[in-house]
């Protein structure tokens, strides 16, 4: 069954509206957006710290990477780059960096702030090879847009 984009993304307006704390934003995207699909095996942010260096931010599911730099991995690159990151196999993504050894297929989306300052990315990984869609790209950012760019 595919996932209703539009019932999540009701909910979380519902859960989020008025709050402007960042890492409260996180935290509740992280954890709705998990338990939203089966497919989700890790859900969470990863936040600009310093120029060039995300850190872990709130997220859901086993342990993730603590520190990423801009030029390794598929956060790196959505970082870096600005761009949707819809990695069908991670392994052959040059520079993956295996937090989880689980982690099969990757959706990374830049996260900006109303200002357009990007202030993280969500990373969206999966135990099951080419797990993500295109459609799940759009919607997942008009989610994040919908948030954090208020």
């Amino acid at each position: 069954m595919a996932l209703d984009y539009d019932a999540l993304a009701r909910t979380i307006d519902a859960l989020t509206s008025g709050e402007t704390d960042e890492i409260a934003l996180m935290a509740t995207v992280a954890c709705e957006v998990h338990h939203a699909d089966d497919r989700f095996d890790w859900t969470g942010f990863y936040r600009v710290v310093a120029p060039e260096l995300l850190k872990i931010g709130p997220y859901q599911g086993g342990h993730g990477c603590l520190v990423i730099p801009f030029s390794r991995g598929v956060c790196g690159a959505a970082a870096r780059t600005g761009e949707v990151q819809l990695v069908a196999d991670v392994d052959a993504f040059p520079g993956h960096i295996a937090c989880a050894t689980s982690t099969r297929s990757e959706l990374v989306i830049p996260v900006r702030d109303g200002a357009g300052r990007l202030i993280g990315v969500f990373d969206i990984d999966s135990d099951r090879p080419d797990a993500f869609t295109q459609q799940d790209a759009t919607e997942m950012s008009r989610i994040l847009a919908a948030v954090f760019a208020r």
